[in-house]
C-alpha cells in the first residue's frame, strides 16, 4: 500500500540549491542492503520526475526497513501494516525546495521481488518510481486513477531499461 501524509516526520530537509544549480536528490539508507546503487536511485527518480512534468526538482529517498515503515505508517497515516513506500508531499514552496520525502522499505521490495518472479533491483525501482509519480500528483485510490498510475510506472520502468513485470500489480 502506498500513503501520502499530510504531514511529514521532523528530519533532514534538503537546501534549494542556487539559480542554474541541479536539484539535489538525497539519498539516505538505514538498512545493510542496498540493491541498487545511490546514482541508480538518482537516475530513477529523475526519470519519474521528468514523466510526471517535474523534471529537476528536488527530493529526499530513504530506504529503511519493514518494521520501521510500519511504525511510520501508524504514526502519520493511523495504518499499522507493513507497506513499501511513503510519500509525504513537502508541498513545495516558492524558493524551488524539495518537492518531497520517500520512505522505502527493502525489506518489503526482496519478499516481493521473490514472490513476483523479479529481480529485486526492478522491484526496489518500482517503489521509488510510485512514490515520485505521487509527488507529481498521480493517484491510486480509485480504479481510473490506479490504471493511470500502473501505466506511468511501467512507462517509466520500460524507458530506464527493467524488463517487463510478469505479474504486475493491478
Amino acid at each position: 500500500m502506498t500513503a501520502r501524509g499530510p504531514k511529514r516526520p521532523a528530519g533532514r530537509r534538503i537546501d534549494a540549491p542556487k539559480p542554474g544549480r541541479p536539484k539535489p536528490i538525497g539519498v539516505a539508507w538505514n538498512t545493510a542492503r542496498r540493491p541498487l546503487t545511490d546514482q541508480a536511485v538518482r537516475r530513477i527518480a529523475r526519470a519519474a520526475l521528468a514523466f510526471g512534468k517535474r523534471p529537476g526538482r528536488a527530493l529526499s529517498v530513504v530506504f529503511v526497513s519493514d518494521r520501521a515503515l510500519a511504525r511510520m505508517h501508524g504514526r502519520w497515516l493511523g495504518d499499522g501494516a507493513p507497506t513499501d513506500v511513503i510519500t509525504f508531499d513537502l508541498a513545495e514552496g516558492a524558493a524551488g525546495g524539495p518537492i518531497g520525502e520517500l520512505y522505502v522499505s527493502v525489506e518489503r521490495a526482496l519478499v516481493e521481488s521473490r514472490r513476483r518472479g523479479v529481480r529485486p533491483e526492478r522491484e526496489l525501482a518500482l517503489y521509488v518510481v510510485h512514490g515520485v509519480l505521487h509527488l507529481c500528483g498521480y493517484d491510486d485510490h480509485g480504479p481510473t486513477d490506479r490504471r493511470r498510475m500502473r501505466a506511468a510506472e511501467r512507462r517509466v520502468l520500460e524507458d530506464l531499461g527493467f524488463e517487463h513485470d510478469p505479474t504486475p500489480f493491478p
